[in-house]
């Protein structure tokens, strides 16, 4: 804002306040200007059409492996005899697969814990990770 005075040939000089509207009326033109240039880029989208994917994830359920302990000791391996040699070559088979098989674990009731834990140690020993074991619902005693 500026003042200015004017000496008009009379009385004292008088102090006119007046506004300088030039600067004014630029500083709205440039603003009006880059609001015009700015406001259809920012509203411009491209439409792309995308395909739309239906596939569902394939999940491999792995596979199981019954093995039983009986009360004298004998194991079976998916019902079939087995003894304790064969088992340590064939938990070494399973553990090489991919996925991994399940090993679910049914043993008598009257079976001693020794046997038992030999089977979890050498499940252990060759890599399988996944042992379950299975009970027979209704004869909890």
């Amino acid at each position: 804002m500026s003042f200015q005075t004017h000496d008009f040939g009379g009385d004292e000089g008088e102090v006119m306040s007046e506004i300088n509207m030039t600067p004014l009326v630029d500083v709205m033109l440039v603003l009006l200007i880059i609001f015009i240039i700015t406001v259809p880029v920012i509203n411009h989208a491209v439409k792309l059409d995308l395909p739309k994917a239906s596939s569902q994830p394939q999940e491999i359920k792995p596979e199981k492996v019954q093995v039983s302990v009986r009360a004298d000791g004998s194991l079976a391996w998916n019902g079939e005899s087995l003894d304790a040699d064969a088992l340590e070559s064939r938990l070494a088979a399973s553990a090489a697969r991919q996925p991994q098989p399940e090993l679910h674990l049914q043993v008598d009731r009257h079976a001693e814990y020794d046997h038992v834990a030999r089977l979890l140690a050498a499940a252990s020993r060759n890599g399988l990770g996944k042992v379950a074991f299975v009970t027979e619902p209704g004869r909890a005693q």
